[in-house]
């Protein structure tokens, strides 16, 4: 097919310009689109997620709120002092039922922006494996609003008759006195 030079040149124009015109659609109109509809496919995809996780606490409403309430009742007073008071007595009762010697306690507090407070407390013991796992009962099944955040085990002698164990704890206090 020979072509005249004029009809080529205007055939060269032709396919750059058809070029040019399928490059600007595609960055201009098909690549947005693509984009959007993946944003949008990503959003349906987690709000499905989140209806079903709703649902899922509509189901469970009842046992929430009734851990809750639990939570709210057993939590610390909400005076600072009588808090501190009731968690150092709590692990006095539970050392005294279990037959370990505390050896320290290092309380304290942490304020929180959402309208809470926790006293975290770690506290040092040590006795035979038998009552420092009587111990970790007493504190575990406790009513009381005590969170178990970290227990360190170890041996004291060579034979482990004696056991040590750290033991890091937080306990809730909900509406904490305004800060002065």
């Amino acid at each position: 097919m020979n072509l005249d030079p004029e009809k080529r040149q205007k055939l060269l124009v032709i396919l750059a310009l058809t070029g040019v015109g399928l490059l600007a659609r595609d960055r201009l109109v098909v690549s947005p689109l693509i984009k959007s509809w993946t944003a949008r496919s990503e959003n349906i995809a987690q709000l499905q997620k989140d209806i079903a996780k709703g649902r899922q606490l509509l189901e469970r409403r009842d046992t929430v709120r009734s851990r809750w309430q639990e939570m709210r009742t057993n939590a610390l007073p909400s005076e600072v002092s009588a808090a501190e008071g009731r968690v150092l007595e709590a692990f006095d009762r539970w050392s005294r039922a279990a037959s370990v010697n505390i050896t320290s306690v290092k309380p304290q507090w942490k304020q929180s922006d959402e309208g809470y407070m926790t006293f975290e407390c770690h506290v040092d013991a040590a006795g035979s494996l038998s009552t420092v796992t009587r111990f970790l009962h007493e504190v575990e099944r406790d009513r009381m609003a005590i969170r178990v955040e970290t227990v360190e085990l170890a041996a004291r002698d060579a034979d482990a008759s004696q056991i040590s164990v750290g033991l890091q704890v937080s306990g809730l206090l909900l509406n904490p006195p305004a800060q002065r």
